[in-house]
């Protein structure tokens, strides 16, 4: 029998948050300054991209704003602007390094919406393939990630300077 190791995902699967359990990652790891650390890949005046460090897939990264809200009716116009384009320049970003064959984007409102962070709004933009869903994810509710995250971390900053 084969074994997938992902011990990194225990801390996922246990809850446990990379800190305060108070805190908020999309207010708490833009205020440190060890970006590749904390996997943030741009920082724009209103927003930021950060890679998502439970990803579906290789290459998943979320836009979030600085301020930390829920509700998408309190972004403002600007705040509103730079995060869609920033989605934008996501797909550029990981077509460029991944050559997806399509994306699912999207914003998931609330626990019952299936946040996993309801209590501030984050975009996701995950890459996808033909055929990416397999055995693993429908019967073993698994997934097998072929990159590092520092890797895939390293090879979006290229795409991105």
């Amino acid at each position: 029998m084969e074994r997938v190791w992902a011990p990194w995902r225990m801390k996922y699967i246990r809850h446990e948050s990379d800190g305060d359990k108070d805190g908020c990652i999309f207010v708490d790891l833009p205020a440190q300054e060890n970006d590749r650390e904390n996997l943030i890949l741009f920082r724009g005046e209103t927003a930021f991209v950060i890679l998502n460090r439970y990803p579906y897939t290789s290459g998943h990264l979320m836009v979030a704003p600085y301020r930390h809200t829920a509700d998408l009716g309190e972004l403002s116009d600007p705040e509103l602007l730079e995060i869609n384009q920033l989605v934008v320049k996501c797909t550029r970003w990981i077509t460029e390094c991944y050559r997806p064959q399509g994306f699912n984007i999207g914003v998931n409102l609330g626990s019952a919406g299936g946040a996993g962070i309801p209590d501030h709004v984050h975009w996701h933009i995950v890459p996808r393939w033909s055929g990416d869903t397999n055995f693993m994810t429908t019967v073993g509710e698994a997934r097998v990630l072929p990159e590092d995250l520092l890797d895939s971390y390293d090879r979006l900053l290229l795409a991105i300077q």
